[in-house]
Formats: structure tokens, sequence, C-alpha cells
């Protein structure tokens, strides 16, 4: 029974994965890539995201295992292989879930009609973010258990994890202030339907032989948990009422707070681009529905004896163990509070550097075409995003290719912490009005998705009228 909450935790986690988004940024032909860079040079007249259908985001992953580690029908014993989980990976191993959904969006160009120099967009999009390290000295604690770890210190403050579901209602400007330079922003106002967080834990625990029993246990705890939104579904009826409760936080509903983001795109030489952006500056001001359970102080238990003599007239095992359950009530004051707090966003970072070459060359004169853009860009891209104890970083290298007029791709290979060889396609055709895109990261792991520590898919439709010709 004791490893039951180790497999669940792991299972969980192979499942998880960052929301680096290395195929979208900067593929400018899908009007999504303004999310990641509102100052992407985007040559659209105007657009239209298909409802629910315009983005679709969706990750799995994990660092330091993965399903198979667990599963694999490789002869190993599953204890073993538990084991070797348990002690390969350390508390800075992290896992993070990660979903949008675009609910509707759109976009136009704005400026004098003849230089279309800005380009409005908004839209309205659901996002689940789960982050948390993987609690080494629990792990180890229900694995051993604390009899063969007297005087052990075991660090509390492993337990570090934080989740949202929110909606972001932004709106964004983009700017061609010349021909070398590009720039935007983006006002986002996010409503929270849930949180959870539990970030600043202090504490340990230890076992040592007793005095008045076999032995003692030392806690000394600092431990908070932070909800909002997550108490008052608890005492709804139905899973029905649930999802009505959730919808109606969707649209200023919920916990409310700003964001800002920002980005550029410039062109040192005609050949050469550099871009970057940030996303995610803000906050969310937690104020209904809101509880926080906090266990602060030092607790000594010395264990309950067990009698059961064998006349059967002595304390039962359920006896027993509810004498425990009741001795840990009475030992722990665990305080549930109501209070206000503000949740900060993961801001997060993206920037690239690329050549373009290769233009169209024309039939009729066997020349390449002045007025056109290059077929061809090959570069670098880096992302970071902010976490409690240190940033994620991944590093890209991209090739983009604009295949038919009505076809292009971009193919990427990323190192970070999940994989040092995520192979990701990306395809974005416009066949009349119609944009569809589809994107993959990982490929390589495809043949067994168990032996992948990551895996990434996004899709959408957009409408785009008409499209500028390139």
């Amino acid at each position: 029974m004791k490893k039951i909450s180790i497999i669940i935790v792991f299972v969980f986690c192979c499942f998880v994965q960052a929301q680096n988004k290395q195929l979208l940024y900067n593929f400018t032909d899908i009007p999504q890539s303004l999310l990641l860079n509102p100052g992407a040079e985007v040559n659209f007249q105007w657009h239209i995201g298909i409802p629910l259908l315009s983005q679709i985001h969706l990750n799995a992953g994990a660092s330091g295992t993965s399903v198979y580690d667990l599963f694999a029908d490789n002869g190993i014993d599953f204890n073993e292989k538990l084991r070797r989980v348990v002690y390969s990976m350390d508390k800075n191993d992290f896992f993070v879930v990660n979903q949008q959904l675009e609910i509707f969006s759109g976009g136009f160009a704005i400026g004098p009609s003849y230089k279309k120099n800005k380009y409005l967009s908004f839209g309205l999009y659901q996002e689940t973010d789960i982050h948390f390290y993987f609690p080494k000295d629990y792990a180890v604690l229900a694995y051993e258990g604390n009899q063969t770890n007297i005087g052990r210190v075991f660090d509390l403050s492993d337990l570090n994890a934080k989740g949202e579901v929110i909606s972001v209602l932004h709106v964004g400007l983009m700017t061609k202030l010349n021909e070398k330079w590009t720039y935007g922003f983006r006002g986002k106002i996010y409503s929270s339907l849930l949180n959870f967080k539990s970030t600043n834990n202090r504490g340990s625990f230890v076992t040592r032989e007793g005095t008045e029993n076999f032995y003692d246990h030392t806690f000394d705890v600092d431990l908070a948990f932070q909800t909002s939104g997550i108490t008052s579904l608890t005492d709804l009826n139905t899973s029905s009422e649930a999802v009505k409760e959730l919808r109606k936080r969707v649209l200023f509903g919920g916990n409310l707070g700003l964001g800002l983001d920002a980005g550029f795109t410039y062109h040192p030489k005609e050949q050469w681009t550099i871009t970057g952006s940030i996303q995610d500056l803000g906050f969310i001001h937690h104020t209904k529905d809101v509880e926080t359970y906090e266990l602060n102080g030092q607790y000594t238990f010395n264990g309950v004896n067990p009698l059961f003599p064998n006349d059967g007239s002595g304390q039962t095992a359920e006896e027993y163990w509810q004498e425990i359950e009741e001795t840990f009530e009475d030992l722990f004051e665990l305080d549930t509070i109501s209070k206000k707090y503000v949740s900060w966003r993961s801001p997060k970072l993206n920037s690239s550097v690329s050549y373009k070459y290769g233009k169209k060359v024309l039939k009729e004169c066997n020349c390449t075409a002045d007025d056109g853009d290059y077929l061809n860009e090959v570069g670098l891209q880096m992302y970071a995003i902010g976490r409690p104890r240190s940033p994620q970083l991944a590093l890209s290298a991209f090739y983009y290719r604009r295949i038919f007029n009505f076809l292009s791709g971009k193919v990427t290979y990323t190192v970070d912490s999940f994989s040092k060889t995520n192979v990701g396609l990306g395809i974005s055709s416009h066949l009349g009005n119609i944009n569809f895109y589809i994107m993959a990261d990982n490929l390589l792991e495809y043949q067994n998705l168990a032996k992948a520590n990551s895996a990434s898919v996004q899709l959408g439709l957009n409408y785009i009228f008409p499209e500028a010709k390139k």
C-alpha cells in the first residue's frame, strides 16, 4: 500500500509537459503566431478563427522518467523498476500539464488605405497549467517507510506545486514602424476558474528511538496550501452542476487579473531577422471562494501500543488504527482560513535569429522574382519560462520552407529538460481563404510513446481574407 501513492504520481507525471511552442513561434503564415509574439510580421488584411477549432493545444511529457521505465515488459521485477525511478530522480525534476483551447479569435489591418501598417488582433482562450516538482524525500519515505530510516531527517520543503484553470480575454496591436522594425503589445484580462498553490513550504520529519514508546516521530512543519474556486465545487451534487459553475467563470465570473505581452521583429539586413517576446507579465488577485490550509508548529507522535491478547479481550486491529487516526487529528492543528492572495503568472521568453535565402525562380525568364519573399529560412530559437526554483530553458534549431504558394512547413530540433532528440514538424496550408495547420513534437518517439518524455500536438482552422501574396 505504501507504493500506491508513488505509482499514481509517476503515471500522472509521465503524461505532462511544458508549454514551449517552438513550431508555432514566428510561423507567421498562421495568425496564432501573434499570441507568442505580438510583434510578429503577419501579412493579412483580416482573419477570423473558427470558434473552438482555431487552436487546440495539448502536451504530454515528464523530466526524469517515462511510463516505459515503470511498466516495460522487460523481465525486470516491478519493485526494482519502481526503486530505480525513485532514486534516479531528484527534487529539481519537474512536471507540467499544459492545455489551451481558443474559444474565438480574430484580427484586421488598420491604418491609412495606402499603408496598412497596423494589425489589431483579439480573442478569448482557456488554459490549464499545472506545475510541480518531484517530492524526492516524500517519495523515499513512502517507498522505504521510516523504520529503516531512524535518525534520517526528511525535508518537507520538497513539496512545491501550483496549478490553475483560467480564461484569457486579450487585445493586441502590431505596428510595422518601417522596413526594419515591427513591434507589438497585447493586453490581457485573466479570469481564474480554479487555482491552487503550495510553493513556500518548510519543515522536516525525523524518527528517533523514544522514551515513552519504541520511537518518537517528530514533525517541524510550516506548510500551506492555497486554493480558490475549488471549495464551492465540492458542495455541488453532480458533475453537470460543476461544469455549469465553471462556465459562469469563463468571462469575468471568477477571480480577475491583468497581464501584458510585448514583442518585436527586427531586420538588421534584408535576409537576417531577429525576434523577441515576453508573455504573461501579470497576476491574478484571488478574493472569491478562497481557502488556505496551514499547518505550522512542532509536533511529536509517540505511537500507540497495540494490545492483541489471544483471549480476545484486548484492543482489536480496527480499534488500534482508529486510535492512531484520532491521535493524529488531535496532534496536528490544521488551520482553515479565508484570506485573499495573489498568484503570479509564469512569464515566458521567446527569441530567435534567422537567415532567409532562395527566392522563387520564374519559369518565363529563368530569373528570380524580385517582389517575392524568400522560400527558405534557417535559424535558432530560445525559450524560457519562470518557475519557482529555476527557469526552464529550451533551445531549438529550425528550418522553414514555403513548399508551394498554398503550403509551407517548419522542422525543429529541440534540446530541453525533457529530451535531447526532440524533432518536430509543422504544416500550414491555405486552400482558398481557409488556413489549416497541424504540428507535432518529438516525432522520433511516436513509434513507442511510452518511452517518450514529451509529446505535443497542436492544430487549428482559420479564415483569412484575403491572404496577402508573398
